[in-house]
């Protein structure tokens, strides 16, 4: 117990100075292993099982939130596939001009072992990748859904991987597999009888362990990867984004242990840091490539940038693969501190990086030269609101209902904004007027700026951090209208308020409200008030 609370003090601490200085905490998290080794306090054994578990959760909520159509676009898996074989390429090259240039740790080494590192390279963390994203509130923009995706492909490569490696193939057993989405309709209906507390979170945990990871593991696949396709079988039922809400505060919690166990992995010495710090170099090239490959799939520079810039980090996966390499006689042991050292190097780079925010990512974009509008990527091209007096920028449920409000008793001209495609094909269809936007995408707001008519912008995300983003980017435009914006809790009103908002509003508060006029209104006013509801 005594150890176990050395592990909680110390992370907490470095995570929390992490913060003071403004770096996510995840950077703490990190330092915490490496102090931690550095003490000698002694191994923790459920630290492993937290970190597996954090993982395996965060997994199976990808799956729940994921649109495996995305894995079929070619932005995804072109991308993918040409990303790793030219990053191999490029990464052998560069460690085989640094034997030849006498690095210790690399003298004598042959070009498969070379190749090997080079590979383990290649691969990106979905762990970091996604927690980046869901901090920003944008794993349902475009550029998140393609990293997503392309996380989702490596994941997939790493499977057949470890299966090759392994010398042994899956279990004949593995074929039945198919039977879990017949399957799956049973726990659907099972899902539905839950109820929204405990009982719900605690269903997701069962699904995300045992038809996920520790089945697929018995068959001889990698459980993370049964964690993801059993989230993905689910995502169909109604209470997916609920539970994986529900499931956050969990992953969130049990992921400390992964970010911690990475610095636990060895201590550095000079040489060791020397080729990790190359690897580290070889990140800018990593994301250009990204940049490239993106800007070819005709994306704009803009989500070229950010999926690059969110992928600029090497994997854990990497550790996986140095460990085989260790296994195979082809690496000396040493290496897996390497690797871990330049996975840790990796993250807090990335991290250094991608909390520059948006307004750096636009300034990037703009240095490059301009693209034909019409021949960018469907999703991407420009939406028209030019006819618009009010904006609702996220079309979740408070947005959803500030638009009914705003145009059936203000009979204004509405128009609603959201970065979900399958959410805007749903409300298309039913006859509201939706466009596919980014705010936190300068051009965005440019382009409502040119638009007269639009004269009141409602920043309804729920991620306080997106609207944060969306403002500076509204007022880097010169956006001349009123402001209104909503938040969870009263410091992010205060925030919004300081900042320029016109109306910060708290959406908690705005439902004691709502309730109580419901109760003092009249009797007859308020049937009538229900029938309105009913017929909508």
């Amino acid at each position: 117990m005594t150890v176990a609370a050395i592990y909680l003090v110390i992370a907490f601490g470095l995570g929390g100075l992490a913060m003071v200085v403004r770096l996510p905490p995840l950077v703490g998290f990190l330092a915490a292993g490496f102090v931690i080794n550095a003490l000698d306090v002694g191994e923790l054994p459920q630290l492993e099982l937290m970190a597996d578990l954090g993982v395996t959760l965060l997994l199976f909520a990808i799956g729940l939130k994921l649109d495996v159509r995305i894995l079929l676009r070619r932005e995804v898996w072109l991308t993918t596939s040409a990303h790793m074989v030219v990053s191999v390429a490029v990464g052998t090259g560069v460690l085989w001009l640094a034997t030849i240039a006498g690095m210790s740790m690399l003298s004598g080494q042959s070009l498969t072992t070379i190749a090997l590192l080079a590979f383990a390279m290649s691969f990106s963390s979905t762990v970091f990748v996604v927690k980046v994203l869901e901090e920003r509130g944008e794993s349902h923009a475009l550029y998140g859904r393609v990293a997503i995706g392309i996380l989702v492909m490596q994941d997939i490569i790493a499977v057949v991987f470890l299966t090759v490696t392994s010398g042994k193939l899956p279990s004949i057993w593995a074929l039945g597999l198919v039977l879990l989405w017949p399957l799956t309709r049973i726990l659907r209906w099972i899902w539905s009888g839950l109820g929204h507390g405990e009982m719900q979170s605690l269903f997701g945990i069962v699904m995300a362990l045992v038809p996920g990871y520790v089945l697929f593991s018995e068959l001889g696949l990698k459980g993370d990867l049964g964690a993801l396709v059993i989230g993905i079988l689910l995502a169909s039922h109604p209470a997916s984004s609920e539970l994986s809400r529900s499931l956050f505060h969990i992953k969130e919690l049990l992921l400390v242990g992964f970010f911690v166990s990475i610095g636990l992995s060895g201590l550095p010495d000079l040489p060791s840091i020397g080729v990790a710090l190359l690897m580290v170099l070889l990140l800018p090239i990593k994301s250009a490539l990204y940049l490239g490959l993106f800007t070819m799939m005709k994306l704009r520079y803009r989500t070229s940038v950010l999926a690059g810039l969110s992928l600029m980090n090497y994997s854990e996966f990497g550790l996986i693969v140095v460990s085989v390499g260790v296994a195979s006689d082809l690496l000396a042991p040493a290496w897996l501190v390497e690797m871990s050292i330049a996975v840790a190097l990796s993250f807090v780079v990335s991290a250094l990086v991608n909390g520059r925010g948006h307004l750096m990512v636009e300034k990037i974009a703009a240095r490059l030269p301009a693209q034909d509008e019409y021949q960018l990527h469907p999703e991407e091209r420009p939406g028209d609101a030019s006819d618009a007096e009010v904006v609702v920028i996220g079309m979740g449920r408070v947005g959803f209902a500030a638009y009914e409000r705003l145009t059936d008793h203000y009979q204004l001209r509405v128009v609603g904004v959201d970065y979900d495609g399958p959410r805007i094909e749903r409300l298309a269809d039913r006859g509201y007027r939706v466009i596919e936007g980014d705010a936190t995408d300068l051009d965005f707001w440019n382009q409502l700026r040119r638009s007269q008519s639009v004269r009141i912008a409602v920043l309804a995300m729920p991620r306080h951090g997106a609207n944060v983003t969306a403002l500076a980017c509204l007022r880097e435009s010169g956006f001349g209208g009123k402001v209104a914006a909503v938040a969870r809790y009263d410091d992010e009103v205060q925030w919004a308020r300081e900042h320029g908002v016109d109306i910060a509003f708290n959406v908690y508060a705005g439902a004691g409200l709502e309730l109580a006029d419901q109760v003092g209104l009249p009797e007859q006013v308020t049937s009538e008030t229900e029938e309105g509801l009913t017929e909508r």
